[in-house]
């Protein structure tokens, strides 16, 4: 795992605790959890802040290219913003859609051979996502539960460069269409009036989203060029 990642998830789990704390002196029992176990369905809003990047696969041609030493994937933040409609499938289980729009920016960058000259592409992308969810919950207790989850998400990215100019684009050209798989876990807050919900979540694209092009170098040393996203949401439902 990157040290980064490790240190937003300490941050998320020392913040969860915090506010656990704080809610759980007020009730010593699932009061406020009742209000909402009988609702089939709910609404919300969900604001998060993702740092994505690529994961890449080298192709043959990257061992004896004259160009470049390595080549890798840096990740950068981004935020996320997500309508929620969660539909409940018996006390344990929920099915959960969350169309989305997401602000990401990826950077590849390439050491160059013969020198120390580090040629970056930042890739700034607007997404239009719809993550489809199963997640699992747990008994509550303190009007809070655990959960986990998992499923899949579709991503179109609006501002894509395949579309531009091929010209124009002097590195190298991603699809704008993308389908990721995505697990997490996190916690649910019972509140009077909504649930709160602190959540972690991780990405991993499952197609190839390179659009190979023999014409720039940069593109040939690549075989395969993956997503890959980590998030930290908070949901406000109910």
């Amino acid at each position: 795992m990157h040290p980064l990642h490790r240190y937003q998830i300490s941050l998320f789990l020392l913040g969860t605790l915090c506010l656990s704390s704080v809610w759980g002196q007020e009730r010593t029992g699932s009061y406020h959890y009742n209000s909402f176990k009988n609702k089939k369905h709910y609404f919300g809003l969900t604001l998060g802040y993702n740092s994505s990047g690529f994961k890449i696969e080298h192709s043959r041609r990257f061992i004896n290219n004259e160009l470049y030493r390595w080549n890798e994937g840096v990740s950068n933040p981004g935020l996320t913003l997500s309508m929620i409609t969660n539909f409940k499938l018996g006390n344990h289980f929920d099915f959960r859609m969350l169309p989305s729009i997401a602000l990401s920016y990826r950077t590849l960058s390439y050491q160059e051979l013969n020198s120390a000259v580090e040629r970056k592409e930042r890739i700034e992308s607007v997404f239009g996502e719809l993550p489809l969810l199963l997640r699992f919950t747990s008994m509550p207790y303190r009007d809070k539960r655990v959960f986990f989850l998992a499923g899949v998400k579709y991503s179109y990215d609006f501002s894509s460069n395949s579309r531009s100019d091929k010209n124009f684009f002097k590195i190298i050209r991603i699809s704008p269409h993308d389908f990721q798989f995505e697990v997490g876990a996190g916690i649910q807050l019972y509140l009077r009036y909504f649930i709160f919900s602190p959540e972690i979540k991780f990405s991993h694209g499952l197609n190839n989203v390179l659009i190979y092009d023999a014409t720039l170098p940069e593109s040939t040393i690549i075989e395969k060029l993956f997503s890959k996203s980590f998030t930290i949401s908070f949901h406000f439902e109910g």
